[in-house]
């Protein structure tokens, strides 16, 4: 397994794939970006878990994560888009003592001027903790109303594309 560490942030990206079975996908491969996202104490609720808010936050910055690694490592500008809809399914909540969270996203729909993410977010011994499914709008920035997503952009969002 490679892995990529971000010295700055220091935390780490590592890119894998995974079995069918792992995302209930109908590809026989989906590619998977993994992201380790330390937690802040900002990110803890008066009871001691993670609150709610930080899982939009933290699911937020492995979608920056992945955007960087896999528009950049083909050598485009990352496209910019603006998020039409979050859902997050909190499964189980991420407890005192968790000092990071590791987050896969995969491309699971591209439409013509949106896609759609799915993130599961794990706790420290691999258990899933949420869900969170996001659709991103290709924007052009000008006119900050949507466009049609590129050949060059497909290329990317396609070696992830699951359904």
């Amino acid at each position: 397994m490679a892995v990529r560490v971000t010295e700055f942030y220091c935390w780490e990206t590592t890119k894998r794939r995974v079995k069918k079975a792992d995302y209930m996908s109908t590809t026989a491969q989906p590619f998977i970006h993994e992201s380790r996202i330390p937690l802040r104490w900002g990110d803890y609720d008066r009871y001691g878990h993670i609150n709610n808010a930080a899982y939009i936050e933290l699911a937020q910055e492995a979608r920056i994560r992945w955007s960087n690694d896999e528009f950049g490592a083909e050598g485009h500008e990352i496209p910019p888009v603006f998020v039409r809809k979050i859902e997050v399914d909190y499964l189980r909540p991420l407890t005192p003592g968790a000092i990071e969270v590791r987050i896969d996203t995969v491309v699971t729909n591209i439409g013509r001027s949106s896609f759609t993410t799915r993130q599961n977010v794990y706790d420290q011994q691999g258990h899933v903790c949420a869900t969170v499914h996001t659709v991103q709008v290709a924007i052009d920035l000008p006119t900050a109303r949507p466009r049609q997503i590129t050949e060059r952009e497909l290329k990317v969002l396609t070696r992830g594309h699951t359904s």
